[in-house]
């Protein structure tokens, strides 16, 4: 899934220093406009310094938004650092791309990076995000659809003119090389007086560069193109290193069935309900003040743990991450795709675990048990649209899959719940109660009010969606003879706008509790609670204590009595509520 992680500073008292920086960036266009007017040959030691101004000074203002913001602003003390800090970043560049400023590599290499980087600044300077690696596993794992929801006119005209035009200049231009041994030389030298420059200028600024750069830690993520590099970098180096077990190490392979499973012929359905996007506090059951949960509210048995801590701030951490046993102190990607986890500890304890997916997949955690698509659209579904299919279609099929299973279930149901910027695309028009509503992916055309609407909205119908999987499993305990049960959880939250943040992403470290703090719920048929020898009451009277997607892994095999190794009964919320 794709994503968006915000700046920690704060754009209000930034506004201030917004005409300098249009002012900086028509400033620094005007050699790239000469460049495209002329047609005559210039050495390519001038077209390297060029593009080195340029990245700096065009394609970096969301680092120097947070670079000046963490120094507390400008001002005539602060003037010469960051000019010393634009002398810095400029030589640090041209040192770089003069070692690839030969015949064969320059222009390639810069058009690349100007329509690459073009695209990068887009997103950071208007939603605010940073480039780890994280983020670039983000960008290669979405799908084309929810890619397709984030483009609009502005990223089309940024891309324009910072990503095509400076490639068509470059492209125009005639460069002049010298002699390999004269060019040699000359590079050698320019490479050295850059890192000189950059060098000395880190050295008389370093006392005041220090303390700043160790607290703001995330400034690294927003310079550009140096954090999209090296985030690339890292992402495909932990992807294809050298060593990567080729095979997935089993565990639980001992799961079988405990005591509360004996002398009892009925069957057992638990739903696990992955929720996309939603954060805890746009809730009613959690004090929100507007309700969002008029269905659940009245459902009688529902548990809601009010206080729950997500194990990431995007799908691509916190699914594999929550499915897996490793908690989110110890989890990595690579750790996770090496093992099994939570639906394979099922299924060697004898349960059937069905995956039904309205999302984008399931980020490796089913690989292993059954798998079905329901979120492409069918002509005539009243549950979809053209683009796409509502959650209720993973309800559907649902009774008569209880109905007609052999043995004890497990079946995990993926929503597209509340997934962002298109939040006005995820629920049918009958529950587009709060208006107005924001109606474009470009969230800054938006009041923050529609924007809220909108995401409220998709609660709303998440509530309904959570009730009636409910009511069905209610019904199937009745009318199929099974002790029924759902967990529900989100994958992340998301920050709406409060301190000019939006979408989620964030790395964790410097996360807004909007994109950590999650709905964790659970409901039981009557008869399921006393079946494992689980008192209700203990429960209800947790709920409101710290818990987190770390819980989950261990929780689900001590509600469903499972005995394994890799069980930890510190993690498990029900083994003190025992009867």
């Amino acid at each position: 899934m794709f994503s968006y992680r915000q700046t920690p500073s704060s754009a209000q008292p930034f506004q201030k220093y917004r005409p300098f920086f249009i002012f900086a960036r028509i400033v620094s266009l005007k050699p790239l406009i000469a460049i495209l007017k002329s047609r005559k040959e210039i050495d390519a030691a001038f077209l390297t310094i060029t593009a080195s101004v340029l990245l700096v000074a065009i394609y970096n203002v969301s680092f120097w938004k947070g670079f000046i913001n963490a120094f507390g602003g400008i001002s005539l003390g602060t003037i010469p650092l960051y000019a010393a800090t634009f002398l810095i970043l400029v030589a640090f560049f041209n040192a770089i791309l003069t070692v690839l400023a030969f015949r064969p590599f320059l222009k390639p290499v810069l058009i690349v990076l100007f329509l690459a980087t073009s695209a990068a600044a887009y997103f950071m300077d208007h939603y605010g995000i940073l480039i780890d690696s994280a983020m670039i596993q983000n960008v290669f794992e979405t799908d084309s659809y929810e890619s397709a929801e984030l483009w609009n006119w502005r990223l089309a005209a940024i891309v324009l003119s910072l990503g095509i035009l400076p490639s068509v200049a470059i492209w125009r231009t005639k460069l002049r090389f010298r002699p390999l041994h004269h060019d040699l030389l000359s590079k050698s030298k320019i490479i050295l007086a850059s890192l000189t420059i950059s060098i000395l200028f880190l050295l008389i600024f370093f006392k005041s560069f220090a303390p700043v750069l160790r607290e703001h830690r995330e400034l690294r993520f927003l310079l550009n193109p140096t954090n999209f590099i090296q985030s690339t970098h890292s992402f495909f180096k932990r992807k294809f290193s050298i060593g990567k077990p080729v095979a997935v190490m089993p565990i639980g392979t001992d799961a079988v069935k405990g005591v509360a499973w004996k002398d009892n012929p009925r069957r057992t359905v638990t739903v696990i309900v992955v929720g996309e996007t939603a954060r805890a506090m746009n809730f009613s059951l959690n004090g929100y003040s507007r309700n969002t949960n008029p269905e659940l509210s009245t459902q009688a048995g529902l548990i809601n743990f009010s206080d729950t801590q997500s194990c990431g701030t995007a799908t691509a951490v916190s699914l594999p991450c929550v499915f897996s046993s490793l908690g989110r102190e110890q989890y990595s990607d690579s750790r996770a795709k090496s093992q099994e986890g939570l639906l394979d500890v099922v299924a060697h304890a004898g349960f059937d675990v069905l995956w039904l997916d309205n999302n984008s997949g399931c980020k490796g955690t089913c690989d292993r048990v059954k798998y079905e698509d329901v979120s492409k659209p069918v002509p005539g579904d009243p549950l979809c649209t053209t683009e796409e299919c509502y959650d209720e279609r993973l309800l559907r099929n649902l009774p008569e899959i209880i109905r007609n299973a052999q043995k004890d279930m497990v079946i995990v149901l993926h929503q597209k719940g509340s997934h962002g910027p298109a939040y006005w695309k995820r629920y049918p028009k009958e529950f587009n109660r709060f208006n107005p509503v924001c109606e474009t992916s470009d969230l800054q055309r938006c009041q923050s009010e529609s924007i809220v609407n909108a995401y409220d909205n998709t609660i709303l119908y998440t509530d309904h969606f959570l009730s009636s999987t409910i009511n069905l499993l209610r019904e199937s305990a009745k009318n199929a003879h099974v002790d029924t049960s759902m967990i529900y959880f989100s994958d992340h939250g998301e920050s709406l706008g409060e301190k000019n943040m939006y979408l989620h992403g964030a790395p964790y470290f410097m996360s807004p509790v909007e994109q950590r703090h999650v709905p964790f719920m659970m409901w039981f048929s009557d008869g399921f609670l006393p079946r494992f020898h689980i008192d209700a009451g203990c429960l209800a009277s947790r709920a409101s204590q710290p818990v987190s997607h770390d819980n989950v892994f261990h929780s689900t095999l001590g509600l469903l009595n499972i005995n394994t190794a890799a069980y930890n009964p510190s993690l498990d919320l029900f083994k003190t509520c025992g009867i």
